[in-house]
């Protein structure tokens, strides 16, 4: 039987550190070996598969390449027991998209420990519209809710509230009833934000001390930080007596300048979330929350869907930090 041949956006090294993206036909044959294959419905696009289609070797050290961490679909063959043909299925995180061809192709292989089947009143464009963002978020929202934060605590920030992480935390945090305050350089987006539940905004400068001080009067009872550096050093300072920080994003900056002062004075904690090796059974409760009581409402407002020909503006957004909101891949054509 002649091998299946799909499309796939392919980032390839033209010269020494440049870079070219362009859509190219592929064959199955040139995945990797793999428990199920996949013919991936719809991706996302995440801030780590913009700086794989970048060249950046940090998150892929070999090209050409096919980025994408996100991927749906429905099984077409399978050696595990645990997925049959036509089974419809999500792979978010693990190595896809990194090294492992990835979403942004109509075909994927890989280890069936990294399938999920996809969740009763979840359509597979709907668990896109979440992807590895609103997977980061829910875990964010989640380690804060079994460390101990209630709502009733107080104010909880989430900086970087324009983007995928950053809005679906407002809105998963209002739905567990917590006082949400948004910060977005993105005026624009405060409407669609107060309608996820954000009842407060924070400038950018507003949310970004300069100051030096080694602490802040303290306002938040809890924090989810998505996009480090100076803001998650001032999210510290300005935590309440025993608040709860998640940081769970680098878009700013990688560093973190401060004091130990929030830890020691005012037992803040700081948890670290990371999406991509996610224990099986976590992953599992996480997205059945993202299914049922933790279904955002108006997700469908959140995102811009686009096809694979038209994925490269919105990597130079994201980049640019200009993207809003979700963007699903629709590979289904």
């Amino acid at each position: 039987m002649e091998a299946r041949k799909y499309k796939a956006f392919v980032v390839s090294e033209a010269a020494e550190n440049q870079f070219v993206r362009q859509i190219e036909e592929k064959s199955v044959t040139e995945l990797p070996p793999g428990d199920v294959l996949i013919n991936v419905s719809f991706s996302s696009l995440n801030y780590k598969d913009a700086l794989s289609a970048t060249g950046n070797r940090g998150v892929t050290r070999n090209y050409p390449h096919t980025p994408g961490i996100d991927a749906a679909g429905t099984v077409v063959e399978s050696d595990s027991p645990d997925f049959q043909i036509g089974d419809q299925v999500l792979v978010t995180g693990y190595d896809l998209g990194m090294n492992t061809p990835g979403g942004f192709g109509q075909f994927i292989r890989v280890p069936a420990e990294w399938v999920i089947p996809l969740p009763a009143k979840l359509s597979l464009n709907e668990s896109m519209a979440y992807g590895t963002a609103g997977f980061t978020a829910a875990l964010s929202v989640h380690k804060l809710l079994v460390n101990g934060l209630a709502p009733e605590r107080g104010e909880v920030l989430v900086t970087g509230a324009s983007g995928g992480v950053g809005s679906l935390s407002v809105a998963l945090l209002a739905k567990n009833g917590f006082q949400v305050i948004a910060t977005s350089g993105k005026k624009e987006r405060q409407p669609l934000l107060r309608k996820l539940g954000a009842q407060g905004f924070l400038s950018r400068d507003e949310a970004r001390d300069e100051s030096g001080r080694a602490l802040l009067r303290g306002r938040w009872a809890g924090v989810i930080d998505t996009v480090g550096g100076e803001y998650l050093a001032t999210a510290l300072k300005a935590t309440r007596y025993g608040g709860i920080v998640a940081s769970c994003g680098n878009a700013a900056s990688a560093e973190l300048s401060m004091s130990v002062y929030p830890f020691i004075l005012r037992a803040v904690s700081l948890l670290g979330i990371d999406s991509v090796n996610c224990p099986r059974d976590l992953r599992l409760k996480i997205w059945s929350k993202l299914a049922g009581e933790w279904k955002v409402d108006h997700l469908e407002q959140v995102v811009t869907e686009v096809t694979l020909q038209e994925l490269n503006p919105h990597i130079d957004l994201i980049l640019a930090g200009r993207q809003s909101g979700r963007v699903v891949v629709d590979l289904s054509g």
